[in-house]
């Protein structure tokens, strides 16, 4: 059931997932920026109150217009913002590494994509981030170049970032890194929920499964405020139609539809290198909560996590039931 309306404000608004500034093989063809019409913002709004949705509003650079903070402000709702625009941000997007020392992260919940070499090469400024945010969710852009031969140097990665943590954690400060920590907290999948419980309105009216679905193709888009939403095959998007994902236990995955159409061309069957890397994060947060035990430090409704033999879970298929 749906409960989430993303608004995108300008078809150049930042991007908080997997989609831009990091494309896939896909360039954007939005060229230069173009504010939604107020009236699509309008009529957006009144569509996500007759469904009774919680609206997100993601916000480009470029500061908007008086008369479109008025409509914004008339309703609930979620900021999700770069740090250009970070007064006010209830998610804040870091869209360059040079921006995480400043005092706008301290005690918020921030965004930051980037590749794995990237995430590497800046480990420095994350340990900094994790000492000032509340949450900090790292997005991974290169997952469909991962290979089995890069699984230790990600576990290296991880495990460095969970003796990060730990120092934190010794400060009485609980912060929360998604690839580690929500593992910890979750007994049930804790997906995207891209065209099952979430929806995005774009800047030219159109409903989209998520913002990377515009992004790639406006032509991919999933009805209109004037036609009304309209998701093809609704129920194969859903975990409970998902072969692999809903006899799997890495429920901290995104499960992120538009890379498994990418990869594998079935919206609800994920790649072998999202699997994989679900599971080394769900392995190594494992790891972490017996750091945590050995070290007497705790953390609220942590739960354990068993031991498992495998990365790709259709390894495991013999065991389905």
């Amino acid at each position: 059931m749906l409960q989430y309306l993303i608004i995108l404000l300008d078809n150049r608004s930042v991007s908080y997932c997997h989609y831009r500034p990091h494309p896939l093989s896909f360039p954007s063809p939005m060229g230069e920026g173009v504010l939604i019409p107020l009236e699509v913002l309008k009529a957006g709004i009144v569509f996500a109150m007759k469904e009774n949705l919680n609206i997100q509003f993601v916000y480009p650079e470029e500061a908007l217009p008086v008369e479109y903070t008025e409509v914004i402000e008339s309703i609930d709702h979620t900021k999700i913002k770069p740090m250009a625009q970070a007064e006010e941000a209830d998610v804040l997007v870091l869209t360059e590494w040079q921006t995480t020392d400043v005092e706008s992260v301290q005690n918020a919940t921030c965004i930051i994509s980037a590749s794995r070499q990237e995430l590497k090469a800046n480990i420095e400024r994350v340990k900094s981030l994790l000492n000032k945010v509340a949450r900090l969710n790292i997005v991974l852009t290169d997952i469909e170049a991962f290979r089995d031969e890069e699984i230790g140097g990600y576990q290296t990665l991880l495990e460095t970032l969970s003796d990060a943590l730990i120092e934190v954690f010794k400060t009485g400060r609980m912060v929360q890194l998604n690839l580690l920590t929500d593992r910890l907290l979750l007994t049930q999948m804790n997906n995207c929920g891209a065209g099952d419980t979430t929806v995005t309105l774009a800047p030219n009216g159109k409903f989209y499964l998520c913002p990377a679905f515009y992004y790639d193709d406006p032509s991919q888009n999933a009805g209109s405020l004037a036609d009304g939403l309209n998701i093809k095959n609704r129920q194969l998007l859903r975990l409970n139609h998902a072969p692999i994902c809903r006899h799997c236990d890495a429920y901290q995955c995104k499960r992120c539809i538009w890379l498994n159409s990418y990869l594998t061309l079935d919206a609800n069957t994920p790649s072998h290198q999202q699997c994989v890397i679900a599971h080394i994060e769900r392995n190594a947060s494992r790891d972490l909560l017996a750091k945590m035990e050995a070290k007497g430090l705790h953390m609220s409704n942590t739960h354990e996590i068993p031991e498992i033999n495998y990365l790709d879970p259709f390894n495991n298929y013999q065991q389905w039931k």
